[in-house]
């Protein structure tokens, strides 16, 4: 069976733990995707040698001069017939033309259960902040496809958590955080297949 290939996008000080969880479930699952790259943009990120360990291949570039980044992205991405990208961790938003151009599904996974609490700047312990301010006894996790606008493209899949327990936004994040490593990887495999 054809071998599915997907990038992962992260930015920052990524530990990349979804792209880790991600990579898991493809292999105890036996499904044919291989994550081909990781693509970070700080030098020192950890995500880089847990990615390594993992044989996938990190590259590094930076984000400074985005329309390069995103130049080389679609040239690997086409070099390579990439079939989907997924976001973990990439705080950076991806140009509509770049959106257009690869023409094939870019995945983001969000803290929290959208619409509520997503858009510019909801990003991170902001997001369970938000969410315990206005005192939800659920959060949980959204996988969905990327659009020009933040967080408001289709949801592919998305699972809940009680958090009622939960007294401070680091709690919440841990518990959102299982469900994040619980969900990806069956996301990209329904967003692949939903596309045969």
């Amino acid at each position: 069976m054809h071998n599915f290939r997907v990038i992962v996008l992260t930015s920052g000080m990524s530990r990349g733990s979804n792209l880790l969880a991600m990579d898991n479930y493809f292999k105890n699952h036996n499904l044919p995707i291989e994550i081909l790259n990781v693509f970070y943009n700080r030098k020192e990120a950890p995500v880089a040698n847990r990615a390594a360990e993992q044989g996938i291949e990190p590259i590094y570039f930076s984000t400074k001069d985005f329309a390069l980044y995103e130049k080389n992205l679609l040239n690997i991405c086409r070099q390579n017939k990439i079939d989907l990208i997924a976001l973990a961790g990439f705080m950076l938003k991806l140009s509509s033309d770049f959106i257009k151009k690869f023409s094939k599904p870019i995945l983001n996974i969000h803290p929290a259960l959208l619409p509520e609490f997503g858009g510019k700047g909801m990003y991170g312990i902001r997001v369970h902040e938000a969410v315990l301010a206005a005192a939800k006894s659920v959060s949980g996790a959204t996988v969905h496809l990327v659009n020009h606008q933040y967080d408001e493209g289709e949801i592919v899949l998305q699972r809940a958590v009680n958090i009622a327990d939960c007294i401070s936004p680091e709690c919440i994040a841990e518990k959102v955080l299982k469900v994040e490593h619980e969900i990806y990887g069956e996301a990209v495999w329904k967003t692949l297949m939903k596309g045969k």
